[in-house]
This record gives C-alpha cells, sequence and structure tokens, in this order.
C-alpha cells in the first residue's frame, strides 16, 4: 500500500547517475516528483522517463525537481540516460532502502509508483495508476502547470 498524502516523505540518501550524492533534503523548499519505476530501458519504463523527458522544459523554473528511482546501478542509469538523453537525475536504490521506505517494494523491484512531494517535505499526491505515454503530462494538469 502506497504512502498516503499529507503523510510526511521519508528522508533519504543515495547517489545518482552520476555518482553524486542526492538527499531529499537537498530539495526542501522545492515541489519534487520522485517517481519510482522497475527497471531501466524497459518498454513502459523508457516510455515513463521519455515522457518526463518531452515535458522536462515544463517543470523547469517552477521551483520542481524530477527525480527517477529504481534498484538498478549507477552504470545502468548511466546507460540509461544517456540512450534516452534523460535530463534528470535517477536516483540508484541497490540495497531497496527507499524503494521499502516509500511503501513500493514489489520483490526485487520497484513498482511503478509517483509521489508528488509538496516545499514542505509533505506528500501532496500519490500516483499508483501510471499511464506511462502521458505520466509527466498529467501531473502537470494536476498542478496546473
Amino acid at each position: 500500500m502506497a504512502l498516503t498524502v499529507g503523510t510526511p516523505a521519508p528522508a533519504f540518501t543515495t547517489t545518482d547517475t552520476n555518482g553524486n550524492t542526492v538527499s531529499l533534503s537537498n530539495f526542501s523548499g522545492k515541489t519534487v516528483i520522485l517517481y519510482f519505476y522497475p527497471k531501466d530501458d524497459t518498454p513502459g519504463c523508457t516510455k515513463e522517463a521519455c515522457s518526463f523527458r518531452d515535458n522536462y522544459t515544463a517543470y523547469q523554473g517552477k521551483d520542481i525537481v524530477v527525480l527517477g528511482v529504481s534498484a538498478d546501478d549507477e552504470s545502468s542509469h548511466q546507460q540509461f540516460t544517456q540512450k534516452f538523453s534523460l535530463p534528470f537525475p535517477l536516483l540508484a536504490d541497490t540495497n531497496h532502502s527507499i524503494i521499502k521506505s516509500y511503501d513500493v517494494d514489489g520483490g526485487g523491484y520497484a513498482k511503478r509508483v509517483t509521489y508528488v512531494i509538496n516545499p514542505q517535505g509533505a506528500i501532496a499526491h500519490v500516483y499508483a495508476s501510471i499511464n506511462t505515454e502521458t505520466h509527466a503530462t498529467d501531473i502537470l494538469a494536476d498542478l496546473g502547470l
């Protein structure tokens, strides 16, 4: 069962596509789109990532951060990012600590769930049923952008 709206977003620290340390606290005061997906370079995950890529400019300049999370490692994220020119970081969660704290453990992979975290650090929207092709625009519409 996914976390609910109003719940404080669980803190995390991990590494991104380029090996940089990333913590949720780095984005305090911003809206964070934290999307979990099963695996790099698979059909549905590619459609979802490309949906965010294709709409990324609509998120820029609005204090919104897009972060993808899967159990894949940095090397896999680098290849996926390069192959599809993804302009946002992917977070490596190889030990499943973030996946478990956000209650999206699918038994070895992350379930496809997206959390919108408000600038105060609370969950503002939960997307557990996702159209991978329109997901980024669906979120933009819900945010009134």
